[in-house]
This record gives structure tokens, C-alpha cells and sequence, in this order.
């Protein structure tokens, strides 16, 4: 009998180290990658509004900043598109690190620290609700390694520099406290996260559904919050800091008026040599609305409980993505953690996961992104690579368009799978 003790302990012990160990190792990849990669246009605006934000400036008023960084290429950038959660955020990060070590790389990497931090929490969120939804240990652990070690995640989030994996944070953490009544809180975090990015617009009809079905005052509570919420997040900061609008009013349409990325537009470049959508194509950019709405109504009130929140969510997301006219591939981190679960659960073959992240990360090659993450630690590289690819660009293109074909069919066939009377065992 004692000498059983100290084998359990042992192997407790070894579990612990070697769990922790995959932790570590994910952080020390993840803060590598984010130190020397970035997207050359991602971050030089994320940096740039990091300084218009730390400094008191407009965010949405492009400036000159060359000789602020000391780097010819923050001449003639754009101003961010995004609403005012992501600049204020990375007004604290240039106020916390740029100004104590001003040296790009680190400010790099530090606007890289929320994004990894995000990374890190999807893989234990996925763990809790798992373990919510009884999956055995094995493969709820398989699951957690496979989030913090996706070569996806790393990819798009680490070494490009977006946030999408705060969005799909949120977006779970709001989900998980939906099943666990706290009305009120999940109503908050996905007005954040999609004020952060609209990409998460699909949740809410979900979670309304949801709600609608134990208590229609609650439903009613929780849209009222969102809305209050949403105007906290995306309107108050214009007021309360005198930041001039008119820049992001009048590209309100932006996403909707052009066609290319990883969407069934995508084919538009290759023939007409431009993303801008002429005459009424531009109606197109509209297709995802009532794409939308049929989903919203096939829905009706099947939604009853954490698996089917999941499921349902899936779906939806799922037909907002594959009928926009533009889609980037480092939105499709939002569908990540839900496809996990649902093939952790058995609802998706192990196939379904494999084609969400590896088709993207293949696309995305021919989208020559992989190159422009060199800008900060390889610029001449970089240049010499874009105009390699530019010389076989109707190839690129072509594959390109190619890719997207497996890719839309892989994606409505989760719908259909997600749209069953029961689609986890």
C-alpha cells in the first residue's frame, strides 16, 4: 500500500512538468515569433496608432511618422479602420513600452503580448467547456495541446500581429458565462469583442435565441446591455477624447465594396486586376445579409444548452465568412476553438479541423503575406521575395482562386453538419 504512494505521486508530478513544459514552450515560440515578424502593413499602423493614441492625437487621421520611428517606411500610411477598443489599447502600449524602451522590435512584440495572451486562453477555455460537456480527459488534453501549439494561431497572431484570437476569446468566454447564467457579463464581452472586430456579429442572434428560450425579458435585458455597451465601447471614446469621426464614417462600407481574400470573390483580382467592386457588383458585398437571416431563421429555437450554443454559433459564423465578398484570412481564427469543440465532441471528423486551418495558412502563401512579415527584421528580404512573387503573380493568382474551392465546400458542408437536429453525440 505505501509503496503505491509515491507512484501516483510521481505520475502526477510528471503530468504537471511535462503540461507545463508545452506551456512554456508555446510562450517562448509565440514571444520569438512575435519579436521578429510582423505585417508590414498591420503593425506599422498599429504602431502608428499606438503613438497618436499615447500622445493625444486622432487615430484616424493618417500623419507622417517617419521620423518618429526613424523608419522611412511609416511615410504615407493609412490611418486604422478599426473602432476605438484596439487603438485604445495600443495607446497603453506605446505609453507602458515604447516610451521606456523605444526600440521596434520590442514595440513590436509588446503589441503582440495581448494577442498571445489570447492564444494561450482559448486553449483553457476549450478545456472548461469540455470538461462542461463531459469529454473524457484524453482528448480534452489533446485539444489543449493543439491550441497552444496550432501552428494557425502562432501564424496569424504571433508573427502577422492580428487580434483576431481576442475577438475569439471573448466570443468563448461570452458563451461560457451565457450557459452559466451570468446574463449580464456575457452581454459585455461580446459587445467588446465585437467592437473589437464585427466578425463576431454572428454570436448575438445566437445568444438572443438562447436567452428567448428560458426568459423573454432576459432576452430583452441582454439586448439592452449589448447596445448600451457597444455605444461604451465604440462612441464614448470619440466624445471623451475629441476624435474626429469623418475618416472611418466615410469608409463605413470599405468591406463591402471590394471583393478578394479568402472569399468567393476572390476569383476578381485574377480578372479584373483590382478588389474595388464596379457598378452594382457592389451589391455583392451585401450577399452575407440575408445569407444571414435564412441562417437566423433556420435556427428558430433549437438552442437549448451549451453544446447546441456552440454548434449553432459554428454555423452561423460559418455562413457569414463564406458569403462576404472580402474575407482575411487571420478572421477565420474566430472559428478555431468552435470547430475544436465540435471535433472534440465527435460532431466533426478530425478532417473538418484539418481543413479549416490548413487551407488558410496554404492560401495565404499564395497571397504572398508570408514575405511581408519580414519588414522589421529582414526588409530587404522581404522586397526581394514580393518582387520574386510578382513575377509569377497570374500563378499565384490562380492558385489562389483554386484553393478557395475546397475551402467553400468544406465550409458548407460544417454548416449542414452544424444544422442537424443533433450534431454531437
Amino acid at each position: 500500500m505505501s509503496s503505491a504512494v509515491p507512484s501516483i505521486h510521481t505520475s502526477r508530478k510528471f503530468h504537471l512538468t511535462a503540461d507545463l513544459g508545452l506551456l512554456f514552450l508555446s510562450v517562448f515560440l509565440q514571444i520569438a515569433l512575435g519579436l521578429l515578424f510582423g505585417h508590414v502593413y498591420d503593425m506599422r499602423i498599429f504602431m502608428a496608432t499606438g503613438y497618436l493614441v499615447g500622445t493625444g492625437a486622432n487615430p484616424y487621421i493618417p500623419q507622417d511618422l517617419s521620423i518618429i520611428f526613424n523608419n522611412p517606411t511609416f511615410t504615407g500610411i493609412t490611418s486604422i479602420g478599426y473602432l476605438p477598443p484596439w487603438p485604445l489599447v495600443l495607446g497603453v502600449i506605446y505609453r507602458c513600452v515604447f516610451t521606456v524602451f523605444p526600440d521596434l522590435l520590442v514595440y513590436n512584440l509588446a503589441i503582440k503580448i495581448p494577442v498571445i495572451a489570447a492564444n494561450i486562453g482559448l486553449a483553457y477555455l476549450v478545456v472548461v467547456i469540455l470538461k462542461k460537456l463531459g469529454v473524457e480527459p484524453k482528448v480534452t488534453r489533446k485539444a489543449w495541446v493543439f491550441l497552444l501549439l496550432n501552428p494557425f494561431l502562432f501564424y496569424f497572431g504571433s508573427a502577422w500581429g492580428q487580434f483576431d484570437a481576442l475577438v475569439a476569446c471573448l466570443s468563448l468566454w461570452s458563451i461560457l458565462l451565457l450557459d452559466n447564467g451570468k446574463f449580464s457579463r456575457s452581454a459585455v464581452l461580446l459587445a467588446l469583442a465585437i467592437s473589437l472586430k464585427p466578425i463576431a456579429l454572428p454570436l448575438l442572434p445566437v445568444e438572443l435565441i438562447f436567452i428567448w428560450g428560458k426568459s423573454r425579458w432576459q432576452s430583452v435585458r441582454y439586448l439592452g446591455l449589448f447596445i448600451l455597451s457597444v455605444f461604451l465601447f465604440c462612441l464614448a471614446p470619440f466624445f471623451l477624447f475629441h476624435w474626429d469621426p469623418s475618416p472611418i464614417i466615410k469608409g463605413w462600407n470599405a468591406h463591402f465594396t471590394v471583393g478578394g481574400g479568402i472569399s468567393f470573390m476572390t476569383f476578381y483580382e485574377l480578372l479584373k486586376n483590382a478588389y474595388q467592386l464596379p457598378g452594382r457588383w457592389w451589391l455583392l458585398g451585401l450577399v452575407w445579409i440575408p445569407a444571414l437571416g435564412v441562417g437566423i431563421y433556420a435556427l428558430k429555437s433549437k438552442i437549448s444548452d451549451l453544446a447546441s450554443l456552440i454548434t449553432k454559433s459554428t454555423a452561423l459564423i460559418f455562413i457569414f465568412f463564406l458569403t462576404r465578398a472580402w474575407l482575411s484570412e487571420p478572421n477565420i481564427t474566430l472559428l478555431i476553438p468552435f470547430i475544436v469543440i465540435l471535433t472534440s465532441l465527435g460532431a466533426l471528423p478530425s478532417l473538418a479541423l484539418t481543413a479549416v486551418w490548413t487551407l488558410p495558412l496554404a492560401f495565404t502563401v499564395f497571397n504572398t503575406s508570408p514575405p511581408q512579415l519580414l519588414f522589421l527584421s529582414f526588409p530587404e528580404a522581404m522586397v526581394k521575395y514580393l518582387t520574386l512573387s510578382d513575377q509569377y503573380r497570374f500563378a499565384r493568382l490562380v492558385a489562389r482562386t483554386l484553393l478557395v474551392v475546397p475551402w467553400q465546400i468544406a465550409g458548407w458542408w460544417i454548416v449542414i453538419a452544424c444544422f442537424k437536429k443533433r450534431a454531437w453525440k
